[in-house]
């Protein structure tokens, strides 16, 4: 059975208020001399009336769809659900729907999704893009959430912020050797934490960056980082410039034996959902994801709405009042300071123990 969409309209309000269908549209859409007492009235008309506001009118009126479209990375890893709950969040509450698109971590899908969303008239793009590539002017408004060294980015996390806070944590434990450990060498985010990470170790602290790209491209997919080795060899903290890789490392160090944070400390970034629930629980730095989805579609809905309602916005990257929100440090049980006695050398395990 065909469901019936059809609802009260501009007509029916203006029947019931007894003034003219255009003075219906003006005083809901804020334009035209409409007095604030007979817009309140139009208003709670319409929603007495249950008036829902026709998408596909107001596209022709206005060469508007009220979409956005949200381009990510990939979806399948836990952090980017959380970007785009809080995008269209932002855009819920600044009028916009929401069209989302995976590029799977692929350029040329990452092209192709953003085509397919302009091809769905949509007035405005917010784009996380694949790791080391910038974004060309497209046709229409687009706001990039990178980091804010991305030349282009509108609104990022201070992915180096956030670095420097975790060196602080870590040297003023008392660490003074550490692994850094990144995923992707090309990733202008990793770069940058990996940048402040060492910032805020300081001079004094020996530090090595580790990178599972290139450790898998040699031992395969999922292979021992061989941390096990690292912490036998005097480092005594693995930083890990994101938590699904902080997660890998505490794995890891476990199965070995090595106890968190009695012989070793782990540390990770972005707070994901279950940062809090493992054991132990995992020091990490947290985005305000909120902030940089409410900047970025106020960026977007300045440039859309700056022409005016007939005329389309203009194209290119969009800038937001500021180009990096601060990041948080949360320290929990996965952090504590060295312990010199823990894993002296004639305390190391044999290579046999260590790959058990």
């Amino acid at each position: 059975m065909a469901i019936n969409r059809t609802g009260p309209n501009m007509n029916a309000i203006a029947a019931a208020l007894g003034v003219s269908a255009a003075t219906v549209s003006n005083a809901l859409s804020g334009k035209g001399r409409v007095s604030p007492e007979l817009v309140e009235k139009v208003r709670a008309k319409a929603a007495e009336l249950g008036y829902v506001p026709s998408l596909a009118a107001r596209a022709l009126r206005t060469g508007r769809t009220g979409v956005l479209g949200l381009v990510l990375p990939d979806i399948a890893n836990p952090l980017f659900p959380q970007i785009a709950q809080a995008i269209e969040n932002a855009a819920s509450n600044a009028g916009y729907g929401v069209l989302i698109a995976d590029s799977r971590g692929d350029i040329a899908m990452q092209t192709e999704a953003i085509a397919r969303l302009l091809e769905r008239g949509v007035d405005g793009l917010v784009i996380v893009p694949r790791r080391g590539t910038r974004i060309a002017d497209v046709g229409c408004p687009v706001a990039v959430i990178d980091t804010p060294s991305t030349p282009g980015n509108t609104v990022a996390a201070d992915h180096w912020g956030g670095g420097v806070q975790m060196g602080r944590h870590l040297a003023a434990l008392g660490h003074r050797k550490v692994l850094l450990i990144g995923t992707n060498t090309s990733s202008n985010v990793q770069n940058d934490r990996i940048g402040g990470l060492k910032a805020g170790l300081g001079a004094g602290i020996e530090c090595e960056t580790l990178w599972i790209e290139k450790v898998e491209a040699v031992a395969g997919e999922g292979c021992p980082l061989g941390l096990a080795e690292k912490a036998a060899n005097g480092f005594t903290a693995f930083a890990a410039v994101s938590d699904l890789s902080a997660l890998r490392a505490l794995t890891e160090l476990q199965r070995a034996g090595i106890e968190v944070p009695e012989m070793v400390s782990v540390t990770g970034f972005d707070d994901l959902i279950w940062s809090p629930v493992v054991t132990p629980g995992l020091t990490t730095i947290r985005m305000d994801m909120a902030t940089i989805a409410d900047l970025a579609v106020a960026a977007l809905n300045r440039v859309i709405s700056q022409d005016g309602e007939a005329e389309p916005a203009a194209s290119g990257n969009v800038a937001s009042e500021t180009d990096r929100v601060p990041m948080q440090l949360i320290v929990r049980q996965s952090t504590g300071a060295p312990n010199s006695h823990a894993l002296q050398p004639s305390n190391k395990p044999t290579a046999g123990e260590l790959k058990s």
